[in-house]
């Protein structure tokens, strides 16, 4: 399908299911790779970092979460942005968590201390942005790289997803500086048949299924390549 505009990558979008979000492919599959506009065989106003939101790559993300409720976007893949359709979202629900609580991998040392702090946050708060968050699980600027790392690590793991943005006030009620990104649990960004659709698979069903759907997305996809992007 020729991509020209953010109708177009919403269509190919949800016939994918899922996509990687930065232009890397990660050897599995992006509707918009980077050199789109180099090697593609037709002419394309798609253009990256413009600031058109109707032909810039860059700013469909913001238009995923202003204006759809049918498609998650987070750093979803090999620790980088991506999209999943509510579709295929319990697939890789199922594939990364199973029926396992936050606790339990928490218990099993398989979730950090930072990351805890973020989600108890999360948690006791509902949906919060990033500088909201910090305040809240009181991380200092020192503790910079760990909140990046922590927060990559549960959006991974499908615990946290980008449910928006938020702009930042001052202590006079104005708005300053650049919008800030606003997180929620998993369980809180779709409706809850999603979940109850996770907990109806086992790991191993999601993925031979995700795996399916990336060979027909990406017949020549390593199968390194395809568990690493599933497992995350």
């Amino acid at each position: 399908m020729e991509i020209k505009k953010y109708d177009d990558f919403m269509t190919e979008l949800l016939r994918a299911g899922f996509s990687t979000g930065s232009g890397n492919t990660e050897g599995i599959f992006a509707v918009i790779p980077w050199g789109w506009n180099e090697n593609a065989p037709y002419n394309t106003p798609v253009r990256w970092h413009t600031g058109d939101m109707e032909t810039d790559p860059w700013q469909w993300r913001e238009r995923v979460l202003d204006e759809r409720s049918d498609i998650s976007y987070g750093k979803f893949f090999c620790r980088k942005s991506g999209y999943i359709t509510r579709e295929w979202y319990p697939y890789f629900f199922a594939a990364r968590r199973g029926d396992r609580t936050f606790d339990e991998d928490y218990d099993a040392g398989l979730i950090s201390q930072a990351a805890q702090r973020i989600y108890r946050a999360i948690e006791q708060n509902g949906a919060l942005p990033v500088h909201i968050i910090k305040q809240q699980a009181c991380f200092t600027r020192e503790e910079k790289s760990r909140f990046d790392s922590a927060i990559i690590d549960l959006q991974m793991r499908m615990y946290l997803t980008v449910s928006g943005r938020q702009q930042k006030l001052s202590t006079m009620g104005l708005e300053y500086g650049w919008a800030s990104t606003v997180y929620c649990k998993a369980e809180d960004f779709f409706d809850s048949e999603v979940y109850d659709e996770a907990m109806g698979l086992t790991p191993e069903y999601a993925v031979a299924q995700i795996t399916e759907r990336i060979l027909e997305l990406n017949p020549v996809a390593a199968a390194k390549d395809i568990k690493r992007f599933i497992g995350g």
